[in-house]
């Protein structure tokens, strides 16, 4: 049985950031939460990102997604997928990317464990995707095409919608998606890591994508334990509408628990006060009951941010 807060939420995901290093340079990204002083000299070995997980899945966690910065950074990324490939209990093994080394890695990754991927691509604007990004889309799209020849399913795409910017690209995605078969994700933007001049300049609600939706759907699911996100099935296409995390349906479903890139349990992705170090202890010879405990005061200091 999973363990569950406070507010009765269980605790089934895992996000784990092993690496704050990226090669884009990205205005909008919120760096899962992670305040900017944070250093690159604590990250955290293979065995230890094991060792984590290995605890989490005694825990009843079966889901986890490796996430950055930008995973792929880390030259040891097979190494890491393989030993999370290798433990039983361990269902779901996911990665958020931004895919410019994907090609190169994608079929390996996939033998050694990596069973899907979430490609951050915010448009197929080339110029418009050098702005936004510091990068070139070509290795992006090579990524994108070769992660779903290499067979891991489903591909997703996070389309951040930025007012003024990619806001109406919508439906040039949806036609990409239809043609790739990769899911669209549309994510609404946070006030989390961005100043409030860029928030207020750029953010755009999804109400009007939505309603474009529904219109087109054959069909409307919606993922409970994925903080009720709506899936929209259209004719040749899925697209997936994310909402902010501090709104109340998000957070009400909220299932998640995050590790930072310098090991530190993190309850809240909008918060950073009640973080609980767990990579210090497990330096110093921590045992297993002792980092149970550790994630057990994770658990408990979980709480929706909305309620604050």
């Amino acid at each position: 049985m999973p363990l569950k807060d406070n507010c009765g939420r269980p605790l089934l995901n895992l996000r784990i950031a092993i690496t704050r290093r990226c090669n884009l340079r990205c205005e909008y990204c919120h760096m899962e939460g992670e305040t900017k002083q944070n250093s690159f000299s604590k990250e955290m070995t293979v065995d230890e990102i094991v060792h984590i997980v290995r605890i989490a899945i005694g825990l009843g966690i079966s889901k986890v997604k490796l996430t950055g910065g930008e995973p792929l950074m880390r030259e040891d990324i097979a190494d890491i997928i393989r030993g999370l490939g290798s433990l039983s209990g361990l269902t779901d093994l996911s990665m958020t990317t931004n895919a410019t080394k994907l090609a190169t890695l994608a079929e390996e990754l996939h033998a050694g464990g990596l069973k899907r991927v979430n490609v951050t691509l915010p448009t197929l604007d080339r110029e418009v995707y050098r702005r936004l990004t510091g990068g070139s889309i070509e290795p992006v799209l090579e990524g994108v095409k070769t992660a779903v020849k290499a067979g891991l399913c489903p591909v997703k795409l996070n389309v951040l919608v930025l007012k003024d910017e990619n806001d109406d690209a919508v439906p040039e995605m949806i036609e990409f998606a239809s043609e790739t078969g990769v899911v669209l994700q549309l994510i609404e933007l946070e006030p989390l890591n961005i100043t409030s001049e860029y928030y207020t300049m750029h953010h755009k609600p999804l109400d009007e994508y939505e309603e474009m939706l529904k219109q087109k759907a054959i069909k409307v699911e919606t993922r409970q334990f994925m903080q009720n996100r709506r899936i929209y099935h259209l004719p040749n296409a899925k697209v997936e509408t994310v909402r902010p995390t501090e709104s109340t349906e998000f957070c009400m479903n909220c299932t998640k628990l995050r590790v930072t890139s310098d090991g530190k349990l993190k309850p809240c992705l909008m918060i950073n006060h009640n973080l609980v170090d767990l990579l210090t202890p497990l330096r110093n010879g921590a045992n297993d009951e002792e980092l149970v405990k550790l994630f057990t005061l994770a658990n408990f200091k979980r709480q929706p941010y909305n309620k604050r």
